[in-house]
């Protein structure tokens, strides 16, 4: 899901706007893990703490987070280190926008959360393809290639099929095969344009407790997790996001 939230800003021409300038941002659901005692990070060291279970994200902190972006409103997030899997001392500024993407592999499990967004975008890849991406990510954190896999056997796949997929039904947009998609994307890139540009009516956009969403048309075709469009300063779209 970052992928595609990567290609929608590409296009958007958003990467090139200085951060404080953007009408389009990125947030990731992995920037609100909780706080681990210390006998959960030893566990999160040896690949043995769960870190695709709802329980392992600050629920509370995210819905503030969002409700003052949405009231647009300047926030700090916090910042995240998977490598040590602890929550570092530094805050990300994150401005006021118009379209906020926000990305996360159970960004639709929480219902408080879920009703805030206007569209909710649903990223359906590949099993394969998700492990293979997981591989070569957690290899560049330095974890070895037994832990991956077990850790993705014992946690991440039931995980996936528990709490993740099971989600997909709240989706306005499904969007098979990921950013390989470009006809999806380009639509979901056209529906952000016309929101900046004033196209869409504001009754269109939704409102802060997610009436108003305006269509629910999946685009044809496997699963990974969702995306959203959420109303905000003007809208704000989120989608979900790739496994810890």
């Amino acid at each position: 899901q970052s992928t595609v939230c990567e290609k929608i800003m590409e296009l958007l021409g958003q990467n090139e706007v200085e951060q404080r300038q953007r009408k389009v941002l990125i947030l990731s659901q992995d920037s609100f893990y909780k706080v681990l005692t210390a006998e959960q990070q030893a566990k999160a060291l040896k690949g043995q703490y769960n870190f695709d279970h709802p329980d392992a994200f600050d629920n509370d902190l995210m819905h503030s987070t969002l409700k003052n972006i949405v009231e647009g409103k300047t926030v700090e997030v916090p910042t995240y280190d998977f490598v040590t899997h602890s929550r570092l001392a530094e805050t990300t500024v994150v401005y006021p926008a118009d379209v906020v993407l926000f990305e996360g592999i159970l960004v639709f499990y929480n219902q408080d959360i879920r009703d805030m967004f206007h569209l909710r975008l649903f990223v359906d890849t590949d099993s394969d393809v998700r492990l293979s991406r997981r591989v070569l990510r957690d290899m560049k954190r330095g974890r070895d290639l037994e832990q991956i896999l077990t850790q993705y056997t014992t946690f991440v796949k039931p995980a996936f099929e528990e709490f993740c997929l099971p989600t997909k039904k709240y989706a306005d947009v499904i969007i098979p095969r990921g950013v390989d998609n470009m006809v999806a994307i380009n639509l979901i890139v056209q529906h952000i344009q016309d929101i900046l540009n004033g196209d869409i009516c504001k009754w269109q956009r939704g409102a802060l407790n997610g009436h108003g969403r305006t269509y629910k048309r999946p685009f044809p075709e496997q699963a990974e997790s969702g995306g959203v469009l959420a109303a905000g300063k003007r809208s704000h779209l989120e989608s979900s996001s790739r496994p810890h």
